[in-house]
């Protein structure tokens, strides 16, 4: 079992969600994490209900992307906002998957999430909703919001589904607007889960705690679910560093005086 897990910590028997958050924002730097929507965030429901938002969405990218590069290429912005979009999602259950052994329902009705008002991009999430899957072990596992599956490859199924159903939502909306392939957008819903459950880990800042994101990462990944298109690359260079073969392809080598990016799949071997 994980060490770091806070609910270990709990001070409260019998927590809900909300102090999850609370402990696992505490051990992260990306986003502000809240229970509650403030005025001007944005709930995923609302995107994908009116897709034409991402319109407006890229649109704010775009405006940046000429400040900053003088060049804003459809196709970059279409992936910025894709990678972006999903990290929502990934980002909230991977956090609360390594920390906490919770996962919260991912629906895009109970996760909002706040743009930065420099570049256009999520600095902020909040998760809705009090009901969650756990462990027999977790504290909160007597409470009516709580489901309680036998085991961590069960709540990883768990966590794996309800990521799934959310992306699928997304694929859905967003490829009509985006012109991308849906091989590419799984691509990055790939690239999303994957990194963010790697992410959990590198937060802890020792090669103990990364390695513990890499194997929750296996654990998650730990074949191909297809329509995801590949289960965990993630392995040690000879340098014993972490790294994994990217999915998708941002897009960024079309602006001025850039190249694909280290593991692009445009130029890398699958």
């Amino acid at each position: 079992m994980n060490q770091q897990r806070s609910f270990r910590d709990a001070r409260e028997v019998g927590d809900g969600l909300a102090s999850s958050l609370r402990r696992v924002s505490g051990l992260q730097e990306r986003s502000e994490l809240r229970s509650d929507v403030p005025a001007g965030w944005i709930r995923c429901s609302e995107l994908l209900e009116t897709p034409s938002h991402f319109g407006e969405w890229r649109g704010l990218l775009g405006d940046w992307l000429l400040r900053e590069h003088s060049s804003a290429p459809a196709p970059t912005t279409a992936s910025w906002v894709l990678t972006w979009y999903l990290h929502v999602p990934a980002y909230v259950g991977a956090l609360l998957w390594h920390h906490e052994r919770r996962v919260p329902s991912l629906k895009p009705a109970e996760l909002a999430f706040r743009l930065s008002d420099d570049r256009p991009h999520p600095d902020g999430m909040a998760v809705l909703g009090d009901a969650f899957h756990c462990l027999p072990t977790d504290p909160g596992s007597a409470r009516p919001e709580a489901t309680v599956v036998r085991d961590e490859r069960a709540l990883a199924a768990v966590l794996r589904a309800r990521y799934l159903a959310h992306a699928a939502q997304f694929v859905r909306a967003y490829a009509p607007i985006s012109r991308l392939g849906r091989r590419t957008l799984w691509a990055a819903a790939t690239d999303a889960l994957e990194n963010s459950l790697w992410w959990a880990g590198r937060q802890g800042g020792t090669p103990e705690a990364e390695g513990a994101g890499v194997a929750d990462a296996a654990l998650v990944l730990d074949e191909r679910y297809p329509p995801l298109t590949s289960a965990s690359t993630l392995r040690l260079t000879e340098s014993r560093e972490w790294t994994r073969r990217r999915e998708s392809c941002c897009f960024s080598y079309l602006l001025p005086s850039s190249a694909e990016c280290d593991g692009c799949p445009r130029t890398c071997a699958r």
